[in-house]
């Protein structure tokens, strides 16, 4: 796929999020099938929800790790991220943390709300945020690092996506990667732990009293 024809179907990822995001926290169900993941993440680490619009969810607070801005951040081909979601409860509050080298300018971190979500949407909702970076910045590679060993092995192949709850956020993940040399390992939570202190960074803004 050419990155024009990425970015085409990020701008249709977007318009189909507006519709569904709305009602996405009546659908979600417990996990099933392959979806076997330990469920509460906040206490060892929890945006997009079914497609749920990039850059659509609540504004960070101002301390907030910045994403530069595409003028002030020159991006190499080749592009590393570390990503992790978590949230309090399952489904409950959730956040999101990337962290993505290979820019001139030094590493961007990313630490989104993404509302009232479950575990692996969280997780999936990290993975879509990195796959948008690269994309939208025109990187050539791109490899990822998750402690979620369902979105691993559900993007590698090795189990099938046959969660309601995830199949169109796997669908597109999946579309996006072909715009790039991408992979995706697993790694454990505490080699993620950058990640991890970003999701909930962001869980702790929202969920701190005013």
């Amino acid at each position: 796929m050419q990155v024009t024809g990425a970015l085409q179907l990020i701008h249709r990822a977007k318009q189909f999020g507006r519709d569904f995001h709305r009602g996405l926290h009546n659908y979600i169900s417990q996990p099933q099938g392959d979806e076997r993941e330990s469920n509460n993440r906040l206490d060892g680490s929890g945006r997009w929800g079914h497609l749920a619009e990039y850059g659509q969810f609540p504004r960070q607070a101002k301390k907030a790790p910045r994403v530069a801005h595409p003028a002030q951040t020159e991006v190499t081909s080749e592009l590393v991220a570390y990503v992790d979601g978590g949230c309090l409860g399952n489904p409950g509050p959730s956040g999101i943390g990337v962290v993505i080298s290979g820019c001139e300018n030094g590493p961007i971190r990313i630490a989104k709300w993404i509302g009232h979500q479950d575990n692996n949407v969280a997780e999936y909702a990290a993975l879509m945020e990195a796959l948008q970076y690269a994309v939208s910045r025109k990187a050539h590679k791109l490899h990822v690092y998750s402690d979620s060993q369902v979105v691993v092995r559900q993007m590698t192949g090795e189990y099938t996506c046959r969660s309601p709850r995830l199949y169109s956020l796997h669908w597109t993940c999946r579309k996006l990667a072909r715009a790039l040399k991408f992979s995706i390992s697993h790694v454990p939570r505490e080699r993620n732990a950058e990640a991890n202190r970003l999701a909930q960074s962001a869980l702790r803004r929202k969920l701190a009293p005013a």
